[in-house]
């Protein structure tokens, strides 16, 4: 990988150190190997899979700078979960949960956190039944798994007992967050990605029933 790579991860995530760059660029030919075998990411994508996967997740560490206990929902390929695994290897203490289903998907997730010995561990169960597994995680990450109103519904259990929910979405958030007023309150704030000119990371908190 260029140093515009390194230099873009520092932009995207801030500091980061040298070695977790290069388990990351070890972690991307990993996938892209992974993926020609089972379907973890749109083949569309694989042209450019450090900015439009890698780079797009890491960015929610400079979003929650210090939370140390995570969980991320439908977790696929591992983005953001399973790449945030690799910047939490630099937080003393810190760990996440990725629930995902599907069992192929899983045990890619299984594979590469073995393989780099990761802070995190993968509950291979649908997200409504793993509520109980998962104990007061800070913050609770999920990236193209449903439109808003159902994903506050499955994080519920999480958001409205303290957790922050750092959520990607598209260019058709807005009407999402308006659909979603009709059956929950909560605090929000918009940041910009810096992948998409389009996208948003929604960071919700203080969730609670109207």
């Amino acid at each position: 990988m260029s140093a515009a790579s390194w230099t873009s991860l520092q932009e995207a995530a801030g500091p980061v150190s040298r070695e977790t760059f290069d388990r990351l660029v070890e972690f991307e030919q990993m996938f892209q190997k992974w993926n020609r075998r089972i379907n973890l990411a749109a083949q569309s994508t694989m042209d450019d899979v450090w900015r439009r996967h890698i780079l797009d997740s890491v960015q929610l560490a400079r979003l929650s700078p210090a939370a140390t206990h995570w969980v991320d929902l439908g977790s696929g390929g591992g983005f953001p979960g399973l790449v945030m695994a690799f910047l939490l290897t630099e937080r003393v203490g810190a760990s996440i949960d990725l629930v995902e289903s599907n069992r192929k998907k899983a045990s890619f997730l299984q594979a590469v956190v073995g393989q780099f010995n990761l802070p995190a561990r993968i509950i291979a169960r649908r997200i409504d039944d793993s509520y109980a597994l998962v104990s007061e995680p800070q913050i609770v990450t999920a990236r193209a798994l449903a439109a808003l109103p159902a994903l506050l519904d499955l994080s519920a259990p999480w958001l409205t007992t303290g957790a922050r929910g750092l959520f990607h979405k598209g260019r058709d958030y807005r009407a999402e967050v308006e659909e979603s007023t009709h059956r929950w309150a909560f605090d929000l704030v918009e940041h910009a990605s810096i992948t998409d000119p389009h996208g948003v990371i929604l960071e919700l908190s203080d969730l609670r029933p109207v």
